[in-house]
């Protein structure tokens, strides 16, 4: 196959403000430490940043600070711009990011995504993004007339019918959000570092059946920067680049979170479909997998669409916890995911990739050369394949 042509960029930095349970500092506050951690990681100056790229950018249902006002805040002069909600998840605003480095759009592309939903409306009514905004999707007025408000409620629906159809049960799910737990443990930036059992994630109260309130990611206020830069400039960062070796990005069901046409899976059956249609690794090949877990579930729903398992064999696959620990055939979620380490909405799992392929990690996983990322749920969904030296 021709070389893909996300091939051509790196990740050159990668960095993270504070983050914490209820900061009460502004989105663009956080978004600003962590763009200056990001640079100075990845050995560049703000003069040298010539793109930025965000998601979902200003307002929406997701919250957000706008690219605009980080841009204004730190004077970048830019070649490229982007930031939208209408994307591949919210790992679109790297696939973009890359996209516009292959294309010599930019040369270094700062990408960020900032939450400030542990502090919530004290904050978003102060400024600096992350409110709700925007108004609601047009799918809602089918959903809110039922009380069907939450993304709890969406997926609950999908993970019920994964019961139903393969005998997935709640142990299963729990292993999951343990062992997010135990690998909290060693981030000094997680919210939930208690020791959780078995039965502490069965006693705790429901949120939405099958989801107690472990099966839910923990509502947090921090940013995640990632610089994007051409590979030719991979020899000059200081801190070690990490190589794009795919990407996945389709849509190939229906966009909706009710109407998708497989209720045992999302989006994330097509994205990892297209990246791996456009690379020679494997799954095999895969030395850590950080997967999207803003509801147990959906990391399952992750591991079986990357075909780490068969379908309908997640449950299994993760019971026990010991295939999906540090030491297992798979680690997960090694910063502790969203479950335990906080509601970064997709960017943790990429800083956390970056991570483990610098050998920089919390939890470290031995001889980590290739990492899967994957972020989303429902219609909103995308991946990226990264290694440790060009492939």
């Amino acid at each position: 196959m021709n070389e893909p042509i996300e091939r051509q960029a790196v990740i050159s930095g990668a960095a993270q403000s504070e983050i914490g349970r209820r900061l009460y500092r502004t989105g663009l506050d956080l978004t600003i430490e962590a763009s200056l951690r990001a640079i100075e990681d990845a050995g560049l100056t703000v003069d040298d940043i010539d793109g930025i790229s965000t998601y979902p950018g200003s307002g929406g249902p997701f919250g957000g600070i706008s690219g605009a006002e980080l841009h204004d805040a730190l004077r970048f002069s830019l070649n490229w711009r982007d930031g939208a909600l209408e994307t591949s998840g919210q790992l679109g605003a790297v696939h973009k990011a890359v996209l516009a480095v292959a294309a010599g759009l930019a040369r270094h592309v700062l990408v960020f995504r900032t939450v400030v939903e542990g502090s919530g409306g004290a904050v978003r009514a102060g400024g600096g993004g992350g409110g709700m905004g925007g108004g609601m999707p047009p799918a809602f007025q089918y959903l809110i007339p039922y009380g069907v408000t939450s993304a709890a409620n969406w997926i609950a629906c999908y993970a019920q019918r994964h019961m139903h159809d393969y005998g997935t049960t709640r142990e299963q799910l729990g292993a999951i959000a343990i062992n997010a737990r135990t690998n909290a443990a060693s981030n000094p930036q997680a919210i939930y570092t208690d020791p959780m059992t078995m039965d502490d994630y069965l006693g705790i109260r429901m949120i939405s059946d099958p989801f107690g309130l472990y099966d839910c990611d923990v509502p947090c206020d921090g940013s995640t920067v990632v610089i994007v830069s051409h590979r030719d400039y991979a020899p000059d960062a200081p801190n070690g680049a990490v190589h794009v070796n795919a990407m996945g990005t389709a849509l190939r069901g229906r966009p909706s979170w009710d109407q998708f046409d497989d209720l045992t899976t999302m989006a994330m059956r097509d994205s990892a479909a297209s990246m791996w249609e456009r690379t020679e690794l494997t799954a095999a090949d895969v030395d850590t997998a950080q997967l999207y877990d803003g509801f147990s579930w959906l990391a399952m729903a992750w591991i079986e669409a990357l075909g780490f398992c068969g379908k309908g064999e997640g449950g299994p696959f993760v019971e026990g916890g010991s295939r999906i620990a540090p030491d297992g055939e798979l680690p997960l979620n090694t910063w502790g995911g969203q479950l335990s380490g906080g509601r970064l909405h997709g960017f943790g799992f990429l800083h956390e990739g970056v991570m483990q392929l610098r050998g920089t990690a919390n939890v470290q996983v031995a001889d980590c050369e290739v990492a899967a990322v994957g972020a989303g749920g429902g219609p909103e969904s995308g991946c990226l394949l990264l290694t440790k030296e060009i492939r």
